[in-house]
């Protein structure tokens, strides 16, 4: 697919409220990546509240099928069922989508790209470009050069994941519960199934009773063998 993206670019940013988007903010900042414009999404209850971007006030539209007008690249960090409704839009609308959700990862026309293993495979976009799991991209980039030069055939990897995978509500879940851990307080989980701070526990996801895994450890599996 042809690229349409000029040199200073409109930027979409969907799901700018979260931990995500205020990285993808961060980033595109630290690094000087030069847009025309950024365009900060976010469900109807963010409507006009503001964002900062490079000491300006960047007010938070609702997202609907008409945000995408104008945009040359759209970045979506707000769950797969948002990604799956309105990434297909924003490609309509002339974007070039790079996906954070699962919800493209394992589509054979969608690429999954690592810049640091795969990122010839942007050239084959068809429009939207996915982010593999955060795991995986922490575990095959040190393994890509050996498999590069003995073909890896199994891998056995433990994870300890970061409140920050659940989102802000989760971070801010951890700092709550681990106060009241520390004033010897009993804490109820509101976002995560159990107590997070000082504990232990499995994937907040479904485990398959087939295989024994939970949905973040297929993840890893299945993007490990699409991206080698």
């Amino acid at each position: 697919m042809e690229d349409k993206v000029s040199n200073d670019p409109v930027v979409a940013i969907v799901g700018v409220t979260g931990a995500v988007g205020a990285e993808f903010i961060a980033t595109m900042d630290k690094r000087g990546f030069r847009i025309s414009k950024l365009k900060a999404l976010a469900s109807a209850r963010s409507a006009g509240k503001t964002v900062s971007f490079r000491g300006q006030s960047v007010v938070i539209e609702e997202l609907t099928e008409r945000s995408f007008d104008g945009v040359d690249i759209a970045l979506f960090s707000a769950g797969g069922s948002i990604s799956r409704k309105f990434a297909p839009v924003a490609v309509k609308a002339g974007a070039v989508v790079v996906d954070n959700s699962s919800a493209f990862r394992m589509d054979p026309n969608v690429p999954l790209v690592i810049p640091e293993i795969n990122a010839n495979r942007i050239r084959d976009h068809k429009g939207i470009i996915a982010n593999p799991n955060c795991a995986a991209i922490t575990a095959l980039v040190p393994l890509w050069p050996i498999h590069q030069k003995n073909r890896i055939k199994r891998v056995i990897i433990s994870t300890y994941q970061a409140a920050s995978g659940a989102g802000a509500a989760a971070m801010e879940e951890l700092v709550e519960s681990t106060r009241a851990n520390l004033n010897g307080q009993v804490y109820t989980p509101k976002v995560m199934p159990h107590p997070y701070a000082f504990n232990l526990f499995n994937h907040n996801t479904a485990v398959d009773p087939e295989t024994g895994y939970n949905d973040e450890e297929t993840k890893v599996i299945k993007e490990t063998r699409k991206i080698f």
